[in-house]
């Protein structure tokens, strides 16, 4: 059933998140979602008093990603012009603005905890943006001091593009289940899935693929990708190998796919349809 809906009139809404839980609250459900919209602002809604709480203009461009940061005390945009807007949802002040992806649209932006002598830079999280240009930058901060540290650039070659036609997104994420790596996918010279490792700063798996992904999500609970295709296909995918599971049902691309936190359900969704999948 629908719960509740908030309307913003005349924008087009690009992107959201939830706000995580408080660490070791079990059992609490998150009640703000943070969403971007076309003409560059950024919304903050309660779910619980249904109202809009907050709302900031930290980009000229429209939207195209955002996440918060795992503690829920920041915001993280990004905006197709390729700028990264790092705001608080406190005072609503926009406290960075990173312009290293710029001219080229942000396609995801994911933040994960890490420990402050995991890389040898001092911060307590950790945090990637991609863009559509097939650059992934890879960042250490401590926003309560202020820092925000690059750790790893990274670009994936690429053929000469088909003119006119449009790319698969560059997409990656932070591998839950192993530790220091991430996994790429995008228009490439193969049509693959790569796991990339901080530590070594190289690629050291490679996964086949059917096609260029549209979407990837990977599980919180298990070893596991699912990844969506624009032959309206839904991939699961074990790692680092077995035998992939197809799924058809889609009525168009697979334009995104997102594990629920506990692992047990995935969500999917195509032109006009919004799957819920039991794993």
């Amino acid at each position: 059933e629908l719960v509740v809906q908030f309307q913003v009139l005349n924008q087009s809404c690009q992107c959201l998140a939830w706000k995580p839980c408080p660490v070791g609250v079990w059992g609490a459900e998150s009640q703000h979602v943070v969403a971007g919209y076309s003409d560059g602002t950024i919304r903050v809604f309660s779910i619980s008093r249904t109202e809009m709480e907050l709302k900031m203009h930290p980009h000229s461009a429209a939207l195209t990603a955002i996440a918060y940061s795992t503690d829920g005390e920041m915001i993280l945009s990004g905006g197709k012009d390729g700028l990264v807007a790092v705001s608080s949802p406190h005072t609503g002040m926009t406290i960075h603005v990173l312009n290293d992806h710029k001219g080229s649209p942000i396609t995801a932006l994911q933040c994960t905890r890490k420990q402050y002598h995991d890389f040898g830079v001092e911060g307590g999280e950790l945090w990637l943006a991609s863009s559509s240009d097939r650059r992934v930058s890879v960042w250490a901060s401590d926003w309560l001091k202020n820092k925000c540290e690059l750790l790893d650039w990274l670009s994936f070659p690429a053929p000469a593009g088909p003119k006119g036609l449009d790319l698969p997104p560059s997409l990656a994420a932070f591998c839950p289940w192993e530790h220091g790596a991430l996994v790429y996918v995008g228009f490439g010279m193969q049509e693959e899935a790569l796991f990339y490792s901080l530590r070594k700063k190289q690629v050291v798996r490679k996964v086949s693929l059917p096609a260029f992904a549209t979407s990837l999500s990977l599980s919180p609970a298990a070893p596991f990708m699912a990844l969506g295709f624009g032959a309206r296909l839904l991939r699961l995918q074990p790692c680092p190998a077995g035998d992939p599971q197809d799924y058809p049902g889609h009525d168009d691309t697979v334009q995104l796919c997102r594990f629920a936190p506990s692992g047990h359900r995935l969500l999917t969704a195509s032109h006009s349809a919004v799957l819920v999948w039991e794993l």
